[in-house]
């Protein structure tokens, strides 16, 4: 390969920016936890809006992800998912495809 074509294969090109957006108009913390954050509650911090929307812009590795929103310390599904799915703890969480 040449050098010249490196880029094309970088792993920055198999990131995608996703958001995600959580209607919980009386929550006091949203987070999103998922596969790709070690389902760690204090990495991805969501920020809330007039409204109530709570909103996160994340980039995410192509591919299927496992994730949940953390809800005032619920886990809670995302109505709006692409699909439902397991955790490794067997709760049910929400998928999202990637490309």
């Amino acid at each position: 390969m040449s050098i010249q074509n490196r880029g094309v294969y970088s792993a920055h090109r198999n990131l995608r920016a996703v958001n995600f957006f959580c209607q919980s108009p009386e929550a006091t913390a949203v987070s999103l936890v998922g596969d790709f954050n070690g389902w760690n509650a204090s990495a991805n911090p969501m920020t809330r809006a007039p409204d109530g929307t709570w909103a996160l812009r994340l980039e995410l590795r192509h591919g299927h992800h496992r994730y949940a929103f953390l809800v005032d310390g619920n886990l809670t599904l995302d109505p709006k998912a692409m699909g439902v799915s397991r955790d490794d703890q067997n709760r049910r969480v929400s998928l999202i495809a990637v490309s």
